[in-house]
């Protein structure tokens, strides 16, 4: 069952398994996009079928704008998002949750975790956007030594936001266990991701 959601500071959809497991899965959008994402939605609901409560939610600068990119300058503010996010659900179930968001979303939910241990028990980051696009010296990866909480990224063989290969080597600096499964022929936007769903539950790691 879906619901709106729209309280303390979050609003997003609130997806509602028939039989629920007891684990939660909070869910972001990327810088372009927002929590009606189609790969969001269908992820979503994916989990949803699998006893998973889920609530895919809006990051505070696209509820300020509906439209337009983030502001790097207001980034912690977004991150503070993730974090009432997962207030949300911990309401909401009693067991593991798990937080995950597509690029920028992604991005934004990993520095969160690693501002604050134990923020989840796990992270699912699809396209982790590793460098812009033709840029692979802007790296995002200052926080990586930080981040102590068990991550899956799913990511595109063809993403131009960083290649499988350099993810692996980066990922060697997070203290943490790490999976990567690499969808293959893939872009930036992860279409695919969906019909991986029963191989990232295997892999998510809590």
């Amino acid at each position: 069952m879906e619901e709106r959601y729209e309280s303390d500071g979050v609003q997003g959809t609130l997806h509602r398994p028939e039989r629920p497991n007891g684990h939660g899965i909070v869910l972001t959008h990327g810088a372009g996009s927002n929590s009606q994402a189609p790969l969001l939605v269908q992820l979503a609901r994916g989990f949803e079928e699998q006893g998973y409560s889920v609530l895919r939610y809006d990051l505070p600068f696209r509820i300020l704008r509906p439209r337009g990119s983030p502001v790097p300058a207001h980034s912690a503010r977004d991150r503070d998002g993730v974090r009432q996010a997962v207030s949300v659900m911990r309401d909401v179930v009693s067991g593991s949750v798990v937080a995950g968001g597509h690029s920028y979303g992604g991005r934004q939910t990993a520095m969160a975790a690693a501002e604050t241990p134990g923020l989840v028990q796990s992270l699912v980051l699809f396209s982790y956007p590793l460098h812009p696009p033709s840029k692979p010296q802007q790296l995002r990866t200052s926080f990586f030594g930080d981040l102590r909480t068990p991550a899956l990224f799913v990511h595109g063989t063809r993403d131009p936001f960083g290649s499988i290969e350099e993810l692996r080597l980066h990922l060697a600096l997070i203290p943490a266990p790490t999976d990567v499964l690499a969808v293959e022929g893939a872009g930036h936007d992860l279409k695919r991701a969906p019909s991986l769903l029963g191989e990232i539950l295997d892999r998510m790691l809590f």
